[in-house]
């Protein structure tokens, strides 16, 4: 599974860091998603998949 962000989509919520921490984090200025894990492991998936569920914004996927 490849998880990414379109950072032209991201406001900015921050809603990723909520729900998955270490997959995520956010540019200089906290304006926009950086992807730290791009392949996320079995572990890290149910929280890679909450998080794409729950952005306000629509700016991440998760795609096999």
């Amino acid at each position: 599974m490849r998880l990414t962000a379109d950072p032209g989509l991201c406001q900015g919520h921050q809603e990723c860091l909520a729900e998955a921490p270490d997959l995520f984090d956010f540019d200089a200025d906290g304006d926009h998603v950086v992807v730290r894990v791009p392949e996320p492991s079995q572990e890290q998936l149910p929280s890679a998949r909450a998080a794409v569920k729950y952005c306000p914004a629509f700016a991440l996927s998760l795609e096999d």
